[in-house]
């Protein structure tokens, strides 16, 4: 059996010490995950200290390269965003810029390093936005070689205006959300099985 290794990167702006809507959310996935036999970690991006810019390393008390040696290791990588004003949050966008810091490197073939890890988001909010951070953040995984499957976006979102987040009532019972998670999860867990077997091949796709 394939041993698949998922990374979920949290990108709550609160830290461990308060619950996260979007932990609830991505929690639901982390079950299947690992009923299919797959190994999960989650990390909360607010309880380190990752400096702004557009490298591997930063610096002095920068403690992004101990997420990226965490990101090199994994198969699967979703990003985890709530919404804010009807966008990804600010460390959201943070690590995706980490991330591209380093899409010039490259594996044993000379293809950029997140070749052959697939990429995904789980987005919380209760006001719209969902689909257009979606949209960004599958786009900047795609653009630095994370592949991306079909219908790989759970969100939950509430009601128009001031309401209930994710874990405040009965939306874990949302048919299309729990659909949605159920598709992210089948599909990431496919691709990624398929690219350890037959991984991209280098030819046309070098740096």
């Amino acid at each position: 059996m394939t041993a698949i290794n998922v990374l979920f990167l949290n990108a709550s702006l609160k830290d461990s010490s308060e619950p996260s809507h979007t932990q609830g959310l991505y929690e639901k996935a982390q079950k299947l995950y690992e009923q299919e036999g797959a190994h999960t970690e989650s990390v909360r991006l607010a309880d380190y200290a990752i400096h702004y810019g557009v490298t591997g390393d930063e610096g002095e008390g920068d403690e992004w390269p101990e997420l990226l040696e965490k990101v090199k290791k994994a198969d699967i990588v979703l990003i985890g965003t709530p919404l804010w004003l009807g966008e990804k949050s600010s460390l959201s966008t943070q690590a995706i810029e980490r991330l591209y810091g380093t899409s010039g490197d490259t594996n044993d073939k000379g293809q950029a390093i997140y070749y052959n890890k697939v990429g995904g988001v789980v987005i919380t909010g209760n006001e719209d936005g969902a689909k257009h951070a979606a949209a960004s953040i599958i786009y900047g995984l795609s653009h630095i070689g994370f592949v991306i499957p079909p219908n790989v976006d759970a969100y939950w979102v509430g009601e128009a205006g001031p309401g209930p987040s994710y874990m405040d009532g009965e939306a874990s019972e949302n048919a299309f959300t729990n659909k949605h998670i159920e598709m992210l999860v089948y599909n990431t867990l496919y691709f990624a099985k398929l690219l350890k077997d037959h991984p991209i091949p280098a030819k046309g796709n070098t740096l």
